[in-house]
Parts: structure tokens; C-alpha cells; sequence
């Protein structure tokens, strides 16, 4: 806190500028606070207020007077501010770049670093990846398959790692996706360590600004896949669209389209992880019942009979695509509401 005191008695007396500032989400007394929730910029008739980071924490800036003087000030001091913390702190690349990743840095922040580091305006995607044990060791084998210079590789903490992976427009297209690349990458570490890692994958941003994106989406695919209990070392964001919608929606309004949607038949086969293993290996194996039943080493006969039960008990057919559909989406409200 002394620091950042220290801060905005330099920017009033700089600026000639009445500044002072609060902690969001509370009340502190002789600071004037903003009633109502707001991004970036606003004002009350009588004060501007405008939002930064410093430390990992959010603050509510306050400035007296409202205008367009006071708008533009409002707007440059989050990254004034950052500025002075980056000066202080020295931080290395690696840590710089975690700070980007957990969205810690303005818009200045991050045009330094890709200044600075020669990533300006280079489109990257965001591979997390769990490492059970030997991180250091992990770490060297993925900066040593890097696809090109640029890539850093970043510790989050003892067990989670994450590669920025930047695109070079010149360079061959080797991998045909993301998700390809991952497995490269994750296969390498088995081969190399003996280690079982997992993946997620984020999307494929334009510029690192974004990168903090492709990482909350490749957490979350990797969060994901634990609550659905899917199978596989690497999972992309993109596996989990539905849920992701889904998940946005008020659990008071999910919990209703379940009660609309299923009855008490229908807890036979949710409640019965037999059966939801079954269904999900079906779904998995895009409905062929040959391939369930080798992956699952269960006998045809078997499965059929499981498949029929879940028909019976929630009079969907999921050998039957637009059934199949319907059953995932009644599994994923299911999962989300911990039922």
C-alpha cells in the first residue's frame, strides 16, 4: 500500500491533478466512491473514476472533475501506474509473461513486452500442461521441441506449465492443428521423461494482448474434462462449446430446464455411473456400437442392452443422432449441477 501511496502523490504533484483512489467493492471512508458496477472509464457528475491493477489487485482510481481532460487522464493512468510497479520489480521474461497470461498487465504492459522481446503483432495460442513431477526437467524437453525462437515456455506453479506458442507466417505448417501439436508435444515428454502429462488447448489469438484469453479457455478445457471424467491427454476448448454455454446460464434457470426436461425414470441412468460410462464411450466412439464394445471390452450384447435401458428410462435413442444430442445435453446440465 505504501507504494502505491507513494505513486499517486507523485502523479497529483506531477499532474497537478487531485487523485486519490480506493480498493474495489468497498466503502472507505473521505474517498468518494462510485455507486454503480462499471469498465474502464465513467464519471458521476462531480468525480471521474476509472479501474487499474496494481499488484494483483483492482483498484478504483478517482479523480475531481469530470470532462474530457479528466476522461483522458482517467484512461492513461492505469498504465502510468503499471509502469512504475514494472520499474520496481525487474521482472524477467518469463515472469513478465505470466503476469500477461493471468491478465495482470495493461495494454502498455503488454506493448512493451512484444516491443521489447520482438512479438509485436505475432498470432500465438496457449498450451497448459499438468506435470505430475520433474517440472524442471518437463520444461527443458518442451523449449527444446519449441517450434521456433519465440515460444516461452512459463511455470504457473508446481504443477502447471503453459507454452505460448507463436505463429510464423513463413514458417511450414507441420502440425494441422493445434491439437495436433499438443500431442506432439505431450507424446515427446512420455518418450523423453516417462511422465504422463495433460493438455489443454487454447484458441489462436491475433496478438499476445489476447493471450490471457487462449489460457482461461485452455484451463478451462482441461477443468472440463475433469468434471466430465473424459478420457485423453489433451482436450481443446473447442470439445467443450456446449458447456461453456451452458455454464453461463443462472443455475437457478439450468436446474429448471433439468426438472422440464427428465423425470424420475430418468435417475436410473444418471445416478448409475455404469451406465453414464457406457454413454459417454458411445458418444465418444461417434455411435458405432463395434467400437464401444472393443473399448469398453464388452460384450455387443451387453452393450445393447445398456443402450436399451437408457432408452426406456429417458425415451431417447442414442443411436440416433439428434437423440444422441439431446442425452449430451441433459448429461452436461447433470455434471454442471453437481446432481
Amino acid at each position: 500500500m505504501f507504494e502505491l501511496e507513494k505513486i499517486a502523490k507523485e502523479i497529483a504533484a506531477t499532474l497537478h491533478l487531485p487523485f486519490s483512489y480506493y480498493v474495489e467493492n468497498t466503502r472507505p471512508v473521505g474517498v468518494p466512491v462510485c455507486d454503480r458496477p462499471f469498465e474502464g472509464v465513467t464519471d458521476d457528475g462531480k468525480y471521474t473514476f476509472f479501474r487499474f491493477l496494481h499488484r494483483s489487485v483492482g483498484y478504483v482510481g478517482v479523480i475531481e472533475g469530470v470532462g474530457e481532460t479528466q476522461k483522458n487522464y482517467a484512461t492513461l493512468l492505469p498504465s502510468y501506474i503499471e509502469s512504475f510497479a514494472e520499474k520496481e520489480a525487474e521482472l524477467s521474461k518469463t515472469a513478465y509473461l505470466k503476469r500477461i497470461l493471468l491478465g495482470e498487465c495493461s495494454s502498455m504492459g503488454v506493448y512493451k513486452y512484444t516491443t521489447k522481446y520482438s512479438v509485436k503483432n505475432a498470432a500465438c495460442f496457449v498450451i497448459v500442461l499438468r506435470v505430475p513431477k520433474l517440472m524442471s526437467e518437463a520444461i527443458a524437453v518442451l523449449e527444446q521441441y519449441g517450434g521456433n525462437s519465440l515460444d516461452t515456455v512459463v511455470q504457473m506453479d508446481e504443477t502447471q506449465c503453459v507454452l505460448v506458442r507463436f505463429l510464423d507466417n513463413e514458417e511450414d505448417d507441420e502440425y494441422r492443428s493445434t491439437v495436433d501439436y499438443a500431442e506432439f508435444l505431450v507424446q515427446s515428454l512420455k518418450e523423453e521423461l516417462g511422465i504422463d502429462v495433460r493438455a489443454g488447448v487454447g484458441s489462436t489469438v491475433r496478438e499476445l494482448k489476447e493471450a490471457a484469453i487462449s489460457y482461461t479457455r485452455a484451463e478451462n478445457a482441461l477443468r472440463y474434462a475433469d468434471v466430465f471424467e473424459i478420457k485423453g491427454n489433451v482436450h481443446s476448448y473447442r470439445e467443450f462449446v456446449l458447456v461453456k454455454m451452458l455454464e453461463d446460464i443462472p443455475e437457478s434457470k439450468l436446474a429448471e430446464y433439468l426438472a422440464e426436461l427428465t423425470d424420475e425414470r430418468c435417475k436410473e441412468v444418471f445416478e448409475d455411473e455404469d451406465m453414464l460410462n457406457t454413454a459417454e464411450a458411445f458418444l465418444q466412439s461417434s455411435l458405432n456400437v463395434s467400437e464401444t464394445s472393443r473399448n469398453l471390452y464388452m460384450h455387443r450384447n451387453t452393450l445393447l442392452y445398456r443402450l436399451d435401458k437408457i432408452e426406456k428410462a429417458t425415451g431417447l435413442n442414442i443411436r440416433l443422432f439428434s437423440d444422441a444430442v439431446s442425452f449430451r445435453v441433459l448429461t452436461v446440465l447433470y455434471r454442471l449441477l453437481g446432481k
